[in-house]
């Protein structure tokens, strides 16, 4: 296949192997270890455990939910600081109900990669009512 490929385009450079780059910084692999489809970030949730922590997570971000469909089981969050949506799929709710993602329903949320490597939500959760007056 390559070969006559270069037959016809005697400049064709081959793909070779390469090192990934080196220039990650710590933050950036923290979020590639955070990836959506790793479960490791969730918490345990034992039958009738209702311990809320005082303070919320380190990274975790305020946001109201754009788009969400059911059927499919994922949607959009909207960043309050603005910037682009932000992907995020039902698997990836901590603390709610899927029923509750309607479209302007706030959110906290933490940033991490989907399998792709491409941004979305690593940790969703409904902000509670106090959180969202």
């Amino acid at each position: 296949m390559f070969e006559e490929a270069r037959k016809r385009n005697p400049d064709l450079k081959i793909p070779t192997q390469s090192a990934p780059g080196a220039d990650l910084t710590e933050a950036d692999l923290a979020l590639i270890k955070q990836g959506v489809g790793d479960k490791s970030s969730r918490p345990a949730q034992a039958a009738g455990a209702t311990e809320a922590s005082e303070e919320p997570p380190t990274g975790e971000q305020p946001g109201s939910v754009v788009t969400y469909f059911e059927a499919k089981g994922f949607g959009f969050l909207r960043p309050d600081d603005g910037g682009r949506d932000i992907f995020f799929h039902v698997s990836r709710l901590v603390e709610g109900l899927a029923t509750d993602l309607k479209p302007g329903t706030r959110v906290l949320y933490e940033l991490g990669m989907d399998r792709t490597g491409k941004m979305a939500a690593s940790s969703v959760r409904i902000a509670p009512a106090e959180a969202t007056a």
